[in-house]
């Protein structure tokens, strides 16, 4: 499928024939149009399959909906293919027909789907799970065939995999050597390759996205759960749908943070060790695990990567949806009010009223929560009261801080407890250390981010979970990528950080208590 380079792929010039046109096409269009309608018919009939399965059609209804989803598929894939290849040509800055015949590879998992010929017509455990096998690999092989004309793609592929596949056979591994701390723990029953990213808060995203709202769920936020039932319905299941969204959301978080300093510092180096860093830093864990983490860190990245380029509407809007994600999201107003401010200095004109409507629109994620928290439970603050039950309430940041010691004095430093508070306590004083230089060193928008991403959880009168929370106040790992040019740093930071994420995954597999 693949011309010579020399070889014009398609003649711009027009030969009038008879009154008609003639434009001159490579085989290779044929080909992969070939090939991507060949792919959509075997979508369309896979989901004939499945409905007449599950469905009861009478033989010509059946007929109908075989030819209509045939058709849909055979016109729909290679308009998808097209579409997308011209997109990504046009930002690559890339031949339209070098990424046609990159791309035209990703459709041939779609006719895995056939496969469901094999299966048993009455089980939807195995339809969802080819669904899911059928879909990541398309995914995978169009990220590939992307790399080879975004210079970004390609170094948050490279960070992603050889970040995450690692972490995928440690986790299971220590699930069976190592074996799982006595007692009895909450499962998701999936088997242990599954089971062990299912450990602690995941319990309660999956438990909302299952049957709602209740007792202590409350404090979790809805954003999350709410996809994990969206994209669990259709697959069946919710676990694999929560692994899904957090390990997509991560991916997405990469780019938008490589994104976000290369428009900084206009590096890639420098881009590439912010993403590394963050991706082996000790908790990173938590980014493939059913958490939020990797989801709010995708969109609050976003937010501030639109401000940054004075798009303050779209800053908002993705501001919001983190708002809805995790109350912290509420602070993506701060480097949004900074880079209004700032624009409207050197540009003036309307930029200020738009700055003031992306800021506006921040809180609306929180608000819509605390309007259905009214509805609920007649408490639109209950997220916050809820709190108590893990001895949580507002105080100055340094009670938390004091409160850490005060129970370290109370035990012995060998305890496992005491431990735990040490680990919590160490993190927030490297970030504390940080945030000084991040005022030196960054652009005022990222330090004040930095600054109340890290004083608010302190300001709970507790430091529990301070090693996730920190997780994704990404101004740190900016910060990190410009010591991190000089090599003995980079050493450093890898040689600490890598072994510290290998025990952590180790703890977090085994339902050890991490953060």
């Amino acid at each position: 499928m693949h011309a010579s380079a020399t070889q014009p792929r398609f003649d711009a010039d027009t030969v009038a024939t008879g009154g008609r046109f003639h434009f001159s096409l490579s085989p290779n269009v044929y080909a992969g149009a070939l090939l991507t309608m060949l792919a959509g018919l075997s979508v369309g009939f896979f989901a004939w399959y499945v409905i007449a399965v599950h469905r009861h059609l009478t033989p010509a209804s059946s007929s109908l909906l075989l030819v209509c989803l045939a058709v849909i598929g055979a016109i729909g894939a290679p308009s998808l293919w097209i579409i997308y290849s011209w997109a990504v040509s046009r930002a690559c800055g890339s031949d339209f027909y070098d990424v046609l015949h990159a791309d035209a590879y990703s459709y041939i998992p779609l006719f895995g789907f056939w496969l469901s010929l094999f299966t048993m017509p009455g089980s939807p455990a195995s339809a969802s799970g080819l669904i899911s096998a059928v879909i990541l690999l398309w995914i995978a092989i169009k990220v590939a065939a992307l790399a080879r004309f975004s210079t970004m793609v390609r170094s948050v592929a490279t960070v992603f995999v050889a970040t995450r596949i690692p972490l995928i056979i440690i986790a299971p591994l220590a699930g069976i050597v190592i074996g799982q701390r006595q007692g009895h723990h909450w499962s998701a029953a999936h088997g242990i390759l599954l089971d062990v990213w299912g450990r602690w808060d995941a319990q309660h995203y999956l438990a909302i996205a299952t049957l709602g709202y209740h007792g202590k769920d409350i404090a979790f936020f809805p954003l999350y759960p709410l996809l994990i039932h969206a994209l669990g319905g259709p697959i069946g299941d919710h676990l694999i749908a929560g692994l899904i969204i957090s390990n997509a959301a991560f991916f997405v978080a990469l780019a938008y943070l490589y994104a976000l300093v290369k428009l900084e510092f206009g590096d890639d180096a420098t881009a590439f060790h912010a993403i590394f860093y963050i991706a082996v830093f000790p908790t990173a864990i938590f980014f493939s695990a059913v958490y939020t983490e990797s989801l709010f860190l995708a969109l609050t990245v976003a937010s501030v990567y639109y401000a940054r380029r004075g798009n303050f509407i779209s800053a908002g809007i993705f501001g919001a949806i983190a708002s809805l994600t995790r109350v912290e999201g509420v602070l993506t107003a701060l480097p949004l009010a900074y880079e209004a401010w700032h624009a409207w200095r050197e540009r003036r004109g309307t930029t200020l009223a738009r700055g003031l409507l992306g800021i506006a629109i921040v809180p609306a994620g929180l608000g819509a929560y605390m309007l259905y928290l009214y509805a609920l439970v007649a408490d639109p603050m209950y997220f916050m009261k809820i709190q108590d039950n893990w001895n949580r309430h507002l105080a100055p940041p340094w009670e938390s801080v004091t409160n850490t010691l005060r129970q370290l004095s109370g035990h012995s430093l060998t305890s496992s407890f005491s431990v735990n508070l040490i680990i919590e306590l160490v993190f927030t004083i490297a970030f504390l250390g940080l945030l000084v230089a991040a005022f030196g060193a960054l652009r005022p928008s990222y330090a004040w981010y930095f600054a109340a991403s890290l004083l608010l959880p302190m300001s709970t009168a507790s430091l529990m979970s301070m090693p996730r929370f920190v997780l994704v106040v990404f101004p740190a790992f900016i910060l990190l990528a410009l010591w991190g040019r000089r090599p003995a740093v980079n050493s450093a930071i890898v040689s600490l950080s890598l072994p510290i994420l290998g025990l952590f995954t180790v703890l977090f597999a085994d339902w050890y208590w991490l953060a």
